[in-house]
């Protein structure tokens, strides 16, 4: 909780400069290959003198297939005039307030250019100081939303990056507007915004791989922290952020794994909601293997989440009040509304959902004997063939 509770701080306070470890975006994009032959990737939020997404993006341009690499940075970081560990010791850029200018850098191909007989990020450098039309200066100031940054954001086929923590909402819905794939990092908490489990509801969004605590670089002007922070021998400060994880459209291998179930369901240890017909399972291992029903689970679960074995279902009331289950996945119009007493498909029916957010349960909707209960996504089991099927 304490964690969580830092990452509201740091969004309410607007410091959004959390900078991503290359050991984070090793681990993660090596399940990503595939999808980047022969296309543009966008880094939009990234000082190309800083940020180790573009150097993932640089040294790997050439394994990878890349198109094209295109990195952004915005006029207010700190570090946007500093060149700093990508390319070795600190270079001040430009001092005077009035120079301060956002830029571009563009790449299209990563050769030899010292001769050295290899290509590695040694030639990058040497390209981003030699030719003039690898780094250019932007006419805005670099956010995501300029005109500028959008029309660069037309070019790309992936962004890949760490967005602000505080416009992640408004950042993840201009991604979906222009219909781009991507692999962006953000707090777990994210995926209950109104804004953001329905994409996850309607399989148009899911977790990646990497999720949990890490440790991002911040800029020398943030405060020092009791708890979850460091300073390393070289000065620079650290801080761990937790319920950290990737947030993507783009296939996974993982996405397609079924979570191993072992746990039997009994009415005693898995007891049902007051007010919904579902069972309340407090940790997703817990998930009982012989109960296909309605289960209300921790948010966590997403970092499992197999729409092959599970769906995502909401709750609502028809216009005669019985009980209906709604279900993203399996109607056309991704709609599914089954009567519970007869499982029949009734797209066409009025109904209102009962929760704020359809298929979660939170803000004290929820209780179990007059308690509330933590917030709650509801799943249900998808059958299988000649199961033993409690309801």
């Amino acid at each position: 909780m304490a964690k969580n509770a830092s990452f509201d701080r740091a969004r309410k306070a607007k410091q959004d400069e959390f900078y991503t470890q290359l050991s984070l975006i090793e681990s993660e994009l090596k399940h990503y290959k595939q999808h980047f032959k022969e296309k543009v990737v966008f880094c939009n939020c990234d000082d190309p003198f800083e940020s180790n997404f573009f150097k993932f993006f640089a040294m790997n341009f050439n394994s990878l297939g890349l198109k094209k690499l295109i990195a952004t940075c915005y006029v207010t970081s700190p570090i946007v005039y500093t060149q700093l560990t990508l390319f070795g010791k600190p270079e001040v850029v430009a001092t005077e307030e009035s120079e301060k200018k956002p830029y571009k850098v563009e790449i299209t191909e990563v050769t030899d250019e010292n001769g050295d007989g290899r290509v590695d990020l040694a030639d990058v450098e040497y390209l981003l100081k030699n030719h003039k039309n690898a780094l250019t200066l932007l006419e805005g100031d670099g956010d995501f939303r300029s005109p500028e940054c959008v029309e660069l954001l037309k070019q790309a086929d992936i962004v890949v990056t760490n967005p602000p923590f505080s416009l992640f909402r408004e950042y993840l819905a201009q991604l979906v507007g222009f219909k781009k794939d991507f692999a962006i990092i953000g707090n777990m908490n994210a995926a209950t915004y109104k804004e953001v489990f329905p994409l996850i509801a309607q399989n148009r969004l899911w977790l990646g791989y990497n999720s949990g605590h890490f440790w991002f670089k911040v800029p020398n002007s943030y405060e020092e922290k009791k708890t979850d922070f460091k300073i390393d021998e070289t000065g620079q400060k650290w801080r761990r952020m937790g319920n950290i994880c990737w947030f993507t459209n783009m296939d996974i291998e993982k996405r397609h794994e079924n979570m191993t179930l072992f746990r039997n369901y009994s009415p005693e240890l898995y007891p049902k909601y007051d007010n919904y017909n579902a069972i309340n399972v407090d940790r997703t291992i817990d998930i009982p293997c012989d109960y296909y029903g309605v289960m209300g689970v921790p948010i966590t679960f997403l970092s499992q989440y197999n729409p092959e074995q599970f769906e995502i279902v909401a709750f609502c009331k028809g216009d005669d009040g019985k009980d209906l289950v709604y279900s993203f996945t399996e109607c056309p119009d991704s709609v599914n509304v089954e009567r519970e007493s007869n499982g029949q498909c009734d797209c066409t029916s009025e109904y209102s959902f009962v929760t704020g957010i359809p298929g979660m349960i939170k803000n004290a909707e929820g209780k179990i004997n007059g308690k509330i209960t933590y917030a709650r996504i509801t799943i249900r089991r998808k059958a299988a063939k000649n199961a033993n099927r409690i309801t």
